[in-house]
């Protein structure tokens, strides 16, 4: 509970996206993202209004996944969400290779993002408390085969490539309030501010 806590007064502490605050969890795939996500939305939903909008469902695809296209995505989102209004946020089809359908994502209490991206520069400018999860890529990588089948290794190991990239340019980990680490079980969160 001391990391639900340490949270807490973070976003207490924290500039708001209009009346909703901000929780980005980001890191290299497999690192425990989606169920980090989960169980923060489990502890804030006791006292507010919680949505969590996973990067995947907004990915353009393989190929147009961490470049300028997600970064307006969640830039669009975010001022619609500080003037306090309502964003249709469209949502990919991963089997069909497009955007067919649509999320109506409405202004509350919390939104957490949660996916590689999530923490990157633009979504800091608007006050998020931003979590990094550690992994070793190989120990990330073999997660994801295991979750989601070995019929995507070569689409992974571009990803990586990919998310290497990224990182690098937008220096996530450094910027980011609190870093964990999920390959051990008796890691402790490292609050950085």
């Amino acid at each position: 509970m001391i990391f639900i806590d340490s949270i807490r007064e973070s976003l207490n502490s924290r500039a708001k996206c209009g009346n909703t605050q901000l929780i980005a969890i980001d890191g290299r795939a497999g690192s425990g993202k989606t169920t980090l996500a989960s169980e923060l939305g489990l502890a804030f939903r006791v006292d507010r209004s919680v949505s969590i909008l996973h990067m995947d469902e907004i990915y353009a695809g393989w190929n147009d996944a961490l470049g300028p296209t997600l970064t307006r995505t969640l830039e669009d989102l975010l001022i619609s969400l500080s003037a306090g209004l309502t964003h249709e946020m469209p949502i990919y089809d991963w089997g069909r290779g497009d955007f067919l359908t649509s999320r109506t994502m409405v202004p509350g209490d919390l939104l957490i993002l949660e996916g590689v991206g999530s923490g990157q520069r633009k979504v800091r400018e608007f006050g998020s408390t931003t979590i990094w999860l550690d992994i070793d890529a190989d120990i990330g990588l073999a997660r994801v085969l295991e979750r989601d089948g070995r019929n995507i290794q070569l689409q992974m190991q571009k990803w990586q490539m990919d998310e290497n990239a990224h990182f690098s340019r937008d220096k996530t980990r450094e910027s980011s309030d609190f870093i964990l680490s999920t390959q051990e079980q008796d890691s402790a969160p490292d609050p950085k501010k």
